[in-house]
C-alpha cells in the first residue's frame, strides 16, 4: 500500500480540524489503499482472495479478481457514502462494509493490524462523502444536542471526555448534515423518524449522565471508576448507542434514497422488503407468471402426507432394519443469508428485545436438514467414549472421563461452523437411532470403519428421543447400553430469545446419566447457544455454566462455557473444574475450545490433550424412511428435507406449513373432545420427564426400547 498525501487549504472549509496548530482537510487523509483481502461470496462457496482498492474521489470500494486486471472494468463496488464500516466479532480479522442500498462486502485481512487500517480509512472515506451527499439540503434547525448545555457535574477533562465519546457516538456531522433532510419550509422525514432522533437525543443525554455518574465516582471508597463491571457497562453501553445511531442514519440516508432528493453521486434506490407469505397471517403464495404469459397461482397440490392418528401409534422398531447413516456430516453453507437479507431485516422488524421466539415462524431458508430430535443423536457421535465412562478405575476417574465425553459432544453435534435452525419437532414425533462400538479395543481405536458390521463383538447403544411437549417445547431422549448396564435420561425445554443481532437458545432442562455397575448416578445441565451475526454469516458459540454432581461419590464438576468478550478474546473457550467436595480439592481442570483441543491437566502434574476434530466419528444406524412409522423425524419431514435439498424453498415452505397446521388442527381437535395428549415413550415425573422402561428399573431390558401398554 502507498499513501499519498495531498495537502490543500480551503478557508470556508467546514469539514476542517484543528490538530495542535495546524489545520487539516480531508485530501491529508487522501491515502492509496489497495491491495488484497479475502471476500465472502454465494456464488462459489467460502472465501475468494480479491484485489481491492478505495477509490477515494468517487468515494467507492472496488474489487478485481486480481492486480493485473485491476486496470479492466472492476468486478464489483460499493458506494460508501452512507456506509457503516464495522469490525466483526467473530476473530481480529473479518470486517463488514454496508451500504445504505442493503448491499454487504465482508470482508478477512490477512491479520488484525492490517483490518484496523482498511477500516480506519474506510470509515474516513465514508464520513467525508456521507457529508458531501448532505450538503445538497440546508441544515436541520433542530434543538441543539450540545453536551456542554445539561449540567456541569464532572471535571473539565472528563466533560471534553464525554463530548468526544458523544460527538462520535451520534455521529452529528452525519446527523445534521448528511440526514438533514429538510426544505425550507418543510420536511421530508417522516414523523417517526423525527421521534427517533428526538429519542436517540434524550438516550444521548442519559448516556452522559451514566458516563458522568460513573467518573465521578469517589475512589476512596466503595466501588471505584475503573471497577471491572463499571468499565464493562461504560463500554457496551457506548457500544450500543453506537449501533443505534447507525442504525438510525441508515434509514435517515435511506430515506433521501426513497424521496428520489438530487445526492452528489448516482442515485440510491430504497429496496422495499420481500415480504414472503411465511411472515403473513393468512397469506397466500405470490402467482406465478410463466414465459406464455399465463398466470398460474402458487398454491401447491395438496401434499400426499401419511395420515396420523391423533393420540398417535408406537412404532414398532425392528433393529435389524437399522442402515448405516448416509446424510451429509457438515450442513451446507447457508448460501441464501445475504439473498433472504431483506426478509430477515423485515422479520427483526417485528422483533423486541427479549421477546420468546417459540411462537414465531422462522424463514424456511435458515433450516437444517435435520430435526432438533436428530440433532439431539448427534451429540452422541462418540458412543466409544460414553461406553468407555463406566470403566474408570476411581470415582474421580469416573467423573473425569464423563466431562471428557460431554465437552467432545458438542462439536459433531453442531455439524458445521454455520448456524442454521434444525426442525421444530412436531408433539408426539420420535427418533430411533443405534450405535455399535467394539468391544476389543479401548477407545478411540475402537471405532467401526465405515461399511463394516459388527454383532457379537460390539457394545450397542440405542437411542428414542421424542417431543413430549409443544408449548412449552419439550423433548425427552434416553441412551442405553444394556451390556455396560449404564443409561442416560434428558429432558430439554428449548426456550429462545431475540437478542438484537443474536439469538439466544436457553436448554432449560436435566440429565442423568446412572452407572448401575457402580450404583453411581450423575446429574448435569445444559449450556445456552447463541447465533451471532444473523445479518451475515451465522455462526454459534455456546455459553454459561454447567454444573455435574455424583451424590454418591462426592465428586462434581464445574463447566463453563465462555462467550467472546466485547473487547478481544478468543472464540469458543471452555474452562472446567472436577472437584473432590469432601475434601474440598480440586483434582483435575480442563482449558480449551470444545470446538478444538482440550487440555486435562491434573493435580499430579499429570496433562494430555484432547483434538475433538481428530476424533473419529462412529456414524449412527437408522432405518430406512420407508420402514419408519409416519411420526419418526425422517419420515414425517422428507418431503421438507427433500425440497431444501433441491433449494426449493417455496415448495418446502409449503411441505412445512402443511406439518405445522395439521398440529394445530390436531390439538384444536383434542381441546374440542377434551382428550389429553398421550406420549408415547416419556412419562412426566414431578417438573421432568423420564423414559418409561429405564435401564435403572429393570433388569431385563430388550435390546431395543419397546412401546409401553396402550392408556385405557
Amino acid at each position: 500500500m502507498q499513501s499519498e498525501a495531498v495537502l490543500e487549504h480551503h478557508g470556508s472549509s467546514q469539514s476542517s480540524c484543528r490538530t495542535g496548530s495546524k489545520s487539516w482537510q480531508y485530501s491529508d487523509l487522501m491515502e492509496k489503499v489497495d491491495g488484497y483481502l479475502m471476500k465472502y461470496t454465494n456464488l462459489v462457496t467460502g472465501w475468494q482472495y480479491r484485489y481491492f482498492v478505495l477509490n477515494n474521489e468517487a468515494g467507492l470500494l472496488e474489487y478485481f479478481v486480481n492486480e493485473q486486471s485491476r486496470n479492466q472494468k472492476p468486478r464489483g463496488s460499493l458506494p460508501l457514502a452512507g456506509a457503516v464500516i464495522s469490525p466483526s466479532d467473530e476473530d481480529s480479522h473479518t470486517f463488514t462494509v454496508n451500504a445504505i442500498s442493503g448491499e454487504q462486502y465482508k470482508l478477512r485481512a490477512s491479520d488484525a493490524k492490517e483490518r484496523q487500517h482498511w477500516v480506519s480509512r474506510l470509515q474516513i472515506c465514508a464520513q467525508h462523502h456521507t457529508e458531501a451527499m448532505g450538503k445538497t439540503n440546508p441544515p436541520l434547525q433542530s434543538r441543539s444536542l450540545s453536551m456542554a448545555s445539561q449540567g456541569s457535574g464532572s471535571s473539565p477533562g472528563s466533560q471534553h471526555r464525554i463530548n468526544q465519546n458523544s460527538n462520535a457516538l451520534l455521529g452529528l456531522s452525519q446527523l445534521q448534515r448528511g440526514s438533514s433532510l429538510y426544505s425550507s419550509r418543510k420536511s421530508l422525514l417522516p414523523d417517526h423518524l423525527l421521534e427517533a432522533r428526538e429519542m436517540m437525543s434524550q438516550a444521548q443525554g442519559q448516556h452522559r449522565d451514566l458516563i458522568q455518574s460513573i467518573e465521578g465516582l469517589p475512589s476512596s471508597q466503595g466501588p471505584s471508576p475503573l471497577d471491572q463491571d463499571l468499565l464493562l457497562l461504560k463500554a457496551t453501553s457506548l457500544a450500543t448507542m453506537t449501533c443505534l445511531s447507525d442504525c438510525l442514519h441508515i434509514l435517515q440516508l435511506q430515506q433521501v434514497a426513497r424521496q428520489k432528493i438530487p445526492l452528489a453521486g448516482p442515485a440510491l434506490e430504497w429496496l422495499e422488503p420481500k415480504l414472503p407469505d411465511i411472515l403473513k397471517n393468512g397469506g397466500t403464495l405470490p402467482s406465478i407468471t410463466k414465459d406464455d404469459g399465463k398466470t398460474v397461482g402458487a398454491v401447491l397440490e395438496p401434499l400426499e402426507m401419511d395420515s396420523c392418528d391423533i393420540a398417535g401409534e408406537q412404532e414398532e422398531i425392528d433393529a435389524t432394519q437399522e442402515v448405516d447413516d448416509s446424510s451429509p456430516v457438515e450442513e451446507e453453507d447457508l448460501g441464501a443469508v445475504e439473498e433472504e437479507r431483506s426478509v430477515i431485516l423485515h422479520l427483526l422488524s417485528q422483533l423486541k428485545l427479549g421477546m420468546d421466539l417459540t411462537r414465531v415462524v422462522l424463514p424456511t431458508f435458515i433450516l437444517e436438514k435435520r430435526s432438533l430430535l436428530e440433532m439431539y443423536a448427534d451429540f452422541m457421535s462418540h458412543p466409544d467414549l460414553f461406553v468407555a465412562i463406566t470403566d474408570g478405575s476411581s470415582p474421580m476417574d469416573r467423573m473425569v472421563r464423563f466431562v471428557e465425553y460431554y465437552l467432545t459432544s458438542f462439536h459433531e453435534g453442531r455439524k458445521g461452523a454455520i448456524a442454521k435452525k434444525p426442525y421444530n419437532p412436531i408433539i408426539g414425533e420420535t427418533f430411533h437411532c443405534s450405535w455399535s462400538v467394539p468391544k476389543a479395543t479401548a477407545p478411540p481405536t475402537g471405532v467401526m470403519k465405515e461399511g463394516t458390521s459388527c454383532t457379537s463383538d460390539c457394545y450397542n447403544v440405542r437411542f428414542v428421543a421424542e417431543q413430549v411437549s409443544h408449548h412449552p417445547p419439550v423433548s425427552g431422549f434416553y441412551a442405553e447400553c444394556q451390556e455396560r448396564q449404564m443409561c442416560v435420561n434428558t429432558h430439554v425445554w428449548t426456550k429462545s430469545k431475540f437478542m438484537g443481532m443474536s439469538i439466544g437458545v436457553s436448554m432449560i432442562g436435566e440429565g442423568n446419566l446412572h452407572l448401575l455397575e457402580h450404583g453411581e448416578e450423575y446429574t448435569f445441565s445444559l449450556p445456552s447457544a447463541y447465533a451471532r451475526s444473523i445479518l451475515t454469516v451465522p455462526w454459534v458459540e455456546l455459553g454459561g455454566k454447567v454444573n455435574v454432581n455424583c451424590t454418591k461419590t462426592g465428586y462434581s464438576a464445574v463447566i463453563t462455557f465462555q462467550t467472546k468478550p466485547f473487547y478481544g478474546g478468543k472464540l469458543h473457550r471452555v474452562n472446567a473444574e472436577v472437584k473432590h467436595n469432601p475434601s474440598n480439592s480440586v483434582v483435575c481442570r480442563v482449558q480449551g475450545e470444545w470446538n478444538g483441543a482440550l487440555e486435562f491437566i491434573y493435580t499430579s502434574g499429570e496433562t494430555r490433550v484432547v483434538d475433538v476434530t481428530k476424533l473419529p466419528v462412529t456414524r449412527k444406524r437408522v432405518r430406512p424412511n420407508e420402514l419408519q412409522g409416519p411420526y419418526e423425524s425422517r419420515r414425517l419431514w422428507q418431503h421438507v428435507t427433500e425440497s431444501l435439498k433441491e433449494r426449493d424453498m417455496d415448495k418446502a415452505t409449503e411441505h412445512k406449513r402443511f406439518l405445522e397446521e395439521r398440529q394445530r388442527k390436531e390439538e384444536r381437535h383434542r381441546v374440542e373432545t377434551q382428550t389429553a395428549w398421550r406420549t408415547k415413550y416419556f412419562e412426566r415425573k414431578g417438573e421432568g420427564w423420564v423414559y418409561y422402561q429405564p435401564l435403572w428399573k429393570t433388569a431385563t431390558h430388550s435390546s431395543s426400547p419397546v412401546p409401553p401398554p396402550q392408556n385405557p
